[in-house]
Order: structure tokens, then sequence, then C-alpha cells
């Protein structure tokens, strides 16, 4: 059967709407499981409109469907963001939104056909596969099918990562995502560790004041792109579209779980935890509306049904590295989780080979539950 590739234009609704539910056909239909927590449409069409969300300012993509004649089986993007071009040096575009059978040439045709419009661009190299880049979901699922994704993880079937390397793809690097109960009492030697580090040093922690919330987000945004400035990978995000992001986790924040560390009244680390609303989106099935607003209120601000979280940002300001802070926010955190009632918490993504973070994190007593890869690849202009 031919399958016909069908570009989408940002300004298509009908056809963009199209693109947004292919997701569903994978993994409802392709390959069912009941893992996958559907994203709320609402989102997803803001995301993808430049008028709305701020990405679209130093990027720019191209988006295609797979259709097989009967119904939409595939799709792919292909982006050039000029911060990461700016930031790194270098010529690497992304391939992202990539859903598909476990069909090889399938898949070929469509990293071919993104991989073609990279070239036409001037780019030398594409990672992926990402959500247009690196400062939202990305990563291959390689480990952890078993269990449901945390907030804002991705989730794919286990044969992406071979249909990757059938497109010549190989490893770039992989991400880790770690557990742990929050329940089993903090490590005697790792309190020890906090505690000293915070009377050393005089550190205060505090929580995030959500009522001065737009120089709370100021500060974190200054936190953030000094702790994260030499991490593979890192896009410094602007003003703006760090306040973008931060609305978006807003009602997802639980307030006692975002931690700020002070010497002296300066910020000089940042620990943040969300709530983990994959079961009420799950159970929402992508609609917000007429009444999955309400049924998210109901559970959080009602029945509190949420009692698991994951780390989302622990950042430290470089002078401030190497000296135990890491260890204090870890600790701080998860006694503020015992307190609300967590039951369980997850930790990350982190980079496989940032040892100055996964080494706490492992001393802590969690484990890894799922590991991302990013995939790489050179491209050619013959």
């Amino acid at each position: 059967m031919d399958i016909k590739l069908i570009e989408v234009p940002l300004s298509d609704k009908h056809l963009l709407r199209r693109f947004i539910q292919v997701p569903r056909y994978i993994h409802r239909e392709h390959w069912p499981n009941p893992q996958w927590v559907p994203p709320l449409s609402i989102e997803r069409k803001m995301f993808f409109d430049p008028a709305k969300h701020p990405v679209w300012r130093h990027l720019h993509a191209r988006l295609w469907i797979a259709n097989d004649g009967l119904r939409d089986i595939g799709r792919v993007s292909a982006a050039v963001d000029r911060d990461h071009i700016e930031h790194h040096g270098e010529k690497c575009g992304f391939l992202g939104t990539f859903e598909c059978p476990d069909d090889p040439a399938l898949a070929r045709h469509l990293c071919d056909t993104a991989e073609g419009w990279l070239v036409e661009q001037g780019m030398d190299k594409v990672i992926g596969p990402t959500a247009m880049n690196s400062n939202y979901e990305w990563g291959c699922m390689i480990e952890g099918f078993e269990r449901e994704p945390g907030i804002n993880m991705p989730y794919n079937p286990p044969y992406y990562a071979p249909l990757f390397e059938h497109c010549g793809y190989a490893k770039a690097k992989d991400l880790y995502q770690w557990g742990f109960d929050v329940q089993t009492p903090t490590p005697p030697r790792i309190a020890r560790i906090a505690d000293r580090v915070k009377k050393r040093d005089k550190i205060s922690i505090r929580n995030l004041d959500t009522s001065r919330w737009d120089k709370e987000v100021r500060m974190a945004h200054d936190i953030y792109n000094a702790a994260w400035e030499k991490n593979w990978g890192f896009i410094p995000l602007d003003k703006t579209e760090w306040n973008h992001i931060a609305d978006d986790l807003k009602l997802a924040l639980e307030p006692s779980l975002g931690l700020v560390a002070e010497v002296d009244g300066r910020p000089v680390g940042l620990a943040l935890s969300v709530k983990n609303l994959n079961p009420i989106l799950k159970q929402m099935d992508g609609r917000l509306l007429p009444f999955g607003l309400l049924r998210m209120l109901w559970e959080l601000k009602v029945k509190k049904s949420v009692n698991t979280g994951r780390l989302v940002l622990l950042g430290i300001r470089p002078e401030y590295r190497r000296r135990g802070l890491d260890v204090l926010l870890m600790v701080e955190t998860h006694r503020a989780a015992q307190k609300i009632g967590y039951t369980f918490g997850e930790l990350g993504w982190t980079l496989e080979d940032n040892d100055l973070i996964n080494k706490p994190i492992q001393m802590f007593g969690a484990e890894r539950i799922t590991t991302y890869r990013v995939f790489e690849k050179e491209l050619s202009r013959g």
C-alpha cells in the first residue's frame, strides 16, 4: 500500500489537528498499552501556535503526517533552533514528534524527509527525537516500558530505538530517570551530610513564595541559566519563554516542594518538584473541556488524590557546587514530601555522565527506573 507524506503548515488547523492525533493510533491501535498518557489536545494546539508559544520566536520547523490512504499512521518534524546553533556553535537540527508503526521502510521515509529539509537549511547534523528542542520532551525510551511515565516525560513503543538505528542513528547520550519510596527514611549518613552543609555554610532553606510569583520566577530563571549553561544539549531560555513554561507548571506546582537555598539572603540553589498529574490526565483522555478542568480541580483541591511527584529542577550556582548543597536540597525535599504524605517520587532526567548529581541520587537510595536515549546522525549533502 502506498503511503503519502502530507506536509502540515502550522497555519492549517485541520491538518494540525490530525498531526496531534497520530499518537492515538500508535498507542491505542497499533501498539495498545495502558501506560501511555494522552496529552491535553488544547495544550498541544497552543504549543504549535506561533502566536501563543514563544519557542517559535527562535525556532522554525516542518511537520509531516504519514497517511496510508485510510488513516494517519505516522508523523515526524524537523526543526532548526537559532538559539541552539548560537549557544553550541554547531549546525545541528532536531528530528522530533516521531510516531511510527513497526515498519522500517516507513521510518526511513519519515526520517529521510525530515533530514532532507534540514540539509536544505544548511545543517550538518541532526539529533532527536524531541518535541522540537531539548527544552521540552526529548529522548527515546529504551528501558522502563512497564511503568507509566512521569509527568512531562515521553513514552514510546520499544521498537522505536531499533527503527532509529535502522535509519542510521547512533547514541548521542542517555538520560536517566530515578525513583524512590518517599516514606523510606533518609539514609542517616546523607542526613548528617546535609545538616553539616547547612550549618557550615550558613545556608537557609525557604519555600517559594507564590504571593511574589513574578519575582520568584525571575529568581528561578537566573539560577536555571547559570546552573545549566555548560550542560550537554542545553539551550538558554529567555525570560518570555521561561515565564510561559512557569505559567504552564503553576497548576502542578506543590508550593511546599519548591525550595530555595540562600546564603546571606542571596538565592544560590533551587529544587522544584511538581505534582504527578498523569493519573488525572489519563482519566481526562486529552480533553480539558467541558468537564476535564473540573475533574482536575476536584482531584487536586477536594479529593487531594495526588500523592506522587517529580523533582524537575535542581540547580546550583557554579560557585556553590561541590559543597554538598545538592544533597541538602534533596534531603529537604524528601522531608517536605514525607510531611505532605507523598508515597513515591521521581528525579530527573539527568545526563548519564553527570556524576555530580547521579552519585548523590544513588547515595540517597534512588533507583534508575527509566532510560531515554538521544540519537544523532551526521547529515550528507550528497
